[in-house]
This record gives structure tokens, C-alpha cells and sequence, in this order.
């Protein structure tokens, strides 16, 4: 799944496959509206569960939390608990997810450019 040049830079015992297999188990982790609305609304800031939930219009609490799992699975939220009463727990991007983010905000800047494109593409398709 990497360039020539990816390759080149990787060192000589790299398990290239393993590399390619999580590759794709995060890609189909990631690669869904919630877990991308998560990123977004994340972005360089530190959001409460609620804070969290009103950010990401229409989650339900159990999308949100399965969400949230799934991407503290993957190193790419950070969750902190803190000993209170209610327990406070706060959610922030580490920086591997900040790294995604600027990945998202491209293809969303991508998207933007292309509208028209692929609109009309679209429009031609379906007729």
C-alpha cells in the first residue's frame, strides 16, 4: 500500500504485510461518518462526553461511546478520567489523530475544490 518511496524509507525488517493488514483494519475503523465527525470536532481541543455529543449532531450516546472506544483503541484519542463525583472524563486527539485530522481537513479541502466536478459527473452518470 506505500509508495516506492515509502518503502525505500522503511527499515530493511519491516513486516510490510502487517504494515498493509492494520493499514486497512484502521481505514475500516475510521472510515465512517462518526468517527470522522469525532475528529473534527475534536480538533485541537479537549471536549467532555457531552460536550463531546453536542458537537456531533445527531450521535446517539451509543455510536459516540463505541466511537470513542474504537478510536482510543487506535491511539488516536486520548481518555481522562478524572476521580470526581460524577466522574469527569474529557476526550483530546493525540497526535497521531491530530496527524489524521490534518488528513480529513484535505480531503474535505479536496471535496470543496471538486464540488463541481464531481457533481456534474454525477449528474451525467444518473442521466
Amino acid at each position: 500500500m506505500g509508495t516506492k518511496q515509502q518503502l525505500k524509507d522503511l527499515p530493511e525488517d519491516a513486516d510490510l504485510r502487517r504494515a498493509d493488514s492494520l493499514a486497512r483494519e484502521i481505514f475500516s475503523d475510521i472510515a465512517n461518518k462518526w468517527a470522522l465527525l469525532i475528529i473534527e470536532a475534536l480538533g485541537e481541543r479537549t471536549l467532555r462526553f457531552g460536550e463531546l455529543r453536542n458537537e456531533v449532531e445527531g450521535v446517539s450516546h451509543k455510536m459516540l461511546t463505541q466511537n470513542l472506544r474504537m478510536l482510543e483503541r487506535n491511539g488516536l484519542v486520548d481518555r481522562k478520567v478524572y476521580p470526581t463525583v460524577p466522574p469527569r472524563v474529557e476526550y483530546t486527539l493525540t497526535e497521531p489523530g491530530r496527524a489524521l485530522l490534518a488528513t480529513v481537513d484535505a480531503i474535505c479541502g479536496w471535496t470543496h475544490h471538486y464540488l463541481g466536478h464531481i457533481e456534474g459527473a454525477r449528474r451525467h452518470f444518473d442521466a
